[in-house]
């Protein structure tokens, strides 16, 4: 390998920072998604909904308190600015949550289409050295020249293996997102089905306060 390095010329040099940079993103997105595997409790959610229900916004918070499951966050952010906007405080928790799970996912889109251009950079510059070997010494020399093209075929092949296996982790990454995003989705939207219908309808429904006061009668008598 340390041959191979040598032989692929100084392309290899920021080649090798490009995989260096990938296998630390990777392992760090590999460890965030794992604690999140670990820290899910959809039974805790579940229950955040039943005691949504009855409106027991104090039983919500005590057996919610310290969650790090990002469904308990988002739902948490819209019960304690519920009489504000709750919609809009979900949506902001939401985008916050999904903020962390696509950090540094920029820096991985970037490697994979960066790496393969520095392989063919390096690939131009090797193709380079061999025709100017071959204008100088003419075919006197070849192993200079397949020197040259060699030094080419590494800095390709080392620029598409970094791009191949960054790729996969990548879109693994992505597809973990977007099952997130489903969730969220899921989980908000029962929350505020449940608001809506159970601690909201009954304030618009006939026969509430707005109904018996001392005016409506009078409209009624006349």
């Amino acid at each position: 390998m340390v041959e191979i390095f040598k032989n692929g010329g100084p392309v290899m040099y920021p080649l090798l920072l490009c995989s260096l940079i990938s296998l630390t993103v990777i392992i760090e997105r590999s460890f965030f998604w794992i604690g999140i595997g670990m820290r899910r409790n959809w039974k805790l959610v579940n229950e955040v909904l039943e005691l949504s229900k009855r409106g027991d916004w104090n039983a919500i918070k005590e057996k919610a308190s310290g969650s790090k499951n990002y469904v308990i966050r988002v739902l948490i952010s819209g019960i304690l600015h519920r009489e504000y906007s709750l919609i809009k405080a979900m949506e902001s928790a939401s985008a916050e949550e999904v903020s962390r799970m696509r950090k540094y996912m920029g820096v991985l889109d970037t490697l994979i289409t960066v790496a393969p251009l520095l392989g063919i950079f390096g690939t131009v510059i090797g193709i380079i050295d061999s025709f100017e070997v071959l204008g100088s010494s003419g075919i006197n020399n070849p192993k200079a020249v397949t020197g040259g093209i060699a030094q080419a075929l590494i800095t390709t092949a080392s620029g598409l293996a970094i791009a191949i296996i960054t790729v996969f982790p990548y879109n693994y990454f992505n597809s973990r997102i977007e099952q997130a995003i489903r969730i969220i989705e899921k989980y908000a939207t029962s929350f505020e089905i449940v608001y809506e219908t159970i601690i909201l309808a009954p304030e618009n429904k006939p026969g509430n306060k707005s109904d018996n006061k001392p005016g409506n009668k009078e409209e009624e008598q006349k």
